[in-house]
């Protein structure tokens, strides 16, 4: 082999196990000190193990994967039951809600929930008073704030979210109007349309997780592909 050669391919290998490297103290970084943006996570991680190459930066996906592999070796003890509390509480959560056609998303739905992980929602209203209301006539206190969703490669919107606590746990809801429930925004891990549960798909996974977790995930693949 070439010196020239060689050298190229030992480059590729240090690239590799760099993002490995990064992808795996990003995800403790998620994991342990309850970052939740994934980008952020990634150039933290970079910079604590001084890696500086853009290339070696590894995808959403990979950190995403490496977060499941943490949390399985880890906090396989604590993390399903942790899980578990959270889908329990997005269903009942999506019932209170039903005239908003709830849709659960994020880490709850996809299963990398913690200690840390709020319970995100999707709700469809024309008009954010209509949500704030209905909450606020129920007795529950809500903080507004706002979120920048991509629809598009090219487009971000910036969308209401009400924020606020039931039964010690966080929820987050992203007031989006009615004709959104067409076509999700795009997901910060893969940039393709965000997987979204309705109330009777949640309902029927939670189901099928108490019988047996691996036909919960194939049921869970199925029905949002």
């Amino acid at each position: 082999m070439a010196r020239g050669e060689h050298h190229r391919i030992h480059a590729q290998d240090r690239v590799q196990r760099n993002r490995l490297r990064v992808a795996q103290e990003a995800a403790r970084l998620m994991s342990e000190h309850g970052i939740r943006d994934f980008h952020h996570a990634k150039l933290k991680a970079a910079e604590r193990l001084g890696v500086h190459d853009a290339q070696a930066l590894p995808r959403n996906n990979e950190i995403e994967d490496a977060l499941r592999e943490h949390q399985r070796i880890f906090h396989g003890d604590s993390q399903p039951q942790l899980l578990r509390e959270r889908r329990e509480a997005a269903v009942e959560a999506m019932r209170f809600l039903a005239d908003f056609e709830p849709r659960l998303v994020g880490a709850v739905l996809e299963g990398t929930a913690d200690a840390y992980s709020a319970v995100c929602l999707h709700v469809f209203s024309d008009t954010l008073e209509a949500v704030t209301l209905f909450l606020q006539e129920r007795g529950v206190p809500v903080d507004v704030q706002t979120r920048r969703l991509r629809v598009t490669r090219d487009e971000q919107v910036e969308y209401p979210v009400l924020l606020f606590a039931a039964d010690s746990l966080p929820f987050d809801l992203t007031v989006l109007p009615r004709d959104a429930l067409r076509q999700a925004p795009l997901d910060r891990v893969d940039e393709k349309p965000m997987r979204r549960a309705s109330l009777a798909v949640a309902e029927e996974l939670l189901a099928e997780a108490d019988n047996d977790e691996d036909a919960f995930e194939r049921k869970l693949a199925a029905a949002l592909r």
